[in-house]
C-alpha cells in the first residue's frame, strides 16, 4: 500500500488527478477556441477510467459517489460520440462542450468533497460538509463552470474534430 491506500484507490486517485489536470487544459482550450487533440483524448480516457475505478470503492452498497460515476459515464459517452462519431458537426459542438465540461465539473466536485474530507485544514473548516466554507466552495466551483462553460460553448469552433 502507498500512503495507506490500496492499489486500486491509488490508481483511482492518480487517474482522477490526471483527468482534472488535463481537463483544465482542455477547458482552457475551449475558452480560447482551440482543441488540444491528444490531450483531449487523455482527458476523456482518464475521466472514464476514474469513474470505472470508483465503483468498487466500496462495492458493498450504492453510494452518492456511484451515482456521480454513472452520471459522469453517461455524459462522457455523449461527449465521445459527439467528438468521434459526429465530429462536432452542427449541434454536436455545443453538446460536446456541455457534456465534457459537465463530466469535468463532476470530477472537480468530487475533488472538492474529497479535499474537505481528507485535508486536515479543510476538514477543520467543515467537518460535516454542511458548514458555510464547504457550501461556498461548491457554489463557487459550480458558478465558475456554468459561466465559463457558456463562454466556452460560444467560443469553441474547431475547424476539424480533436481526435
Amino acid at each position: 500500500m502507498i500512503l495507506g491506500m490500496s492499489p486500486l484507490l491509488f490508481v483511482h486517485v492518480a487517474l482522477s488527478l490526471v483527468g482534472i489536470a488535463t481537463g483544465l487544459v482542455f477547458f482552457y482550450g475551449l475558452l480560447t477556441g482551440k482543441s488540444h487533440g491528444g490531450l483531449t483524448a487523455v482527458f476523456l480516457a482518464t475521466t472514464v477510467l476514474t469513474s470505472l475505478t470508483g465503483f468498487p470503492l466500496p462495492a458493498t452498497q450504492i453510494l452518492p459517489s456511484h451515482i456521480v460515476g454513472v452520471l459522469s459515464l453517461l455524459l462522457l459517452a455523449v461527449a465521445i460520440v459527439a467528438l468521434y462519431v459526429h465530429h462536432l458537426a452542427g449541434r454536436w459542438r455545443w453538446i460536446y462542450v456541455a457534456t465534457a465540461l459537465a463530466a469535468l465539473y463532476l470530477n472537480v466536485f468530487v475533488g472538492v468533497v474529497q479535499s474537505f474530507q481528507k485535508l486536515a485544514f479543510l476538514k477543520r473548516l467543515a467537518p460535516t460538509q454542511s458548514e458555510p466554507p464547504f457550501l461556498i466552495a461548491q457554489v463557487l466551483v459550480l458558478a465558475l463552470f456554468v459561466v465559463l462553460g457558456i463562454v466556452a460553448a460560444k467560443r469553441f469552433r474547431p475547424l476539424t474534430h480533436a481526435a
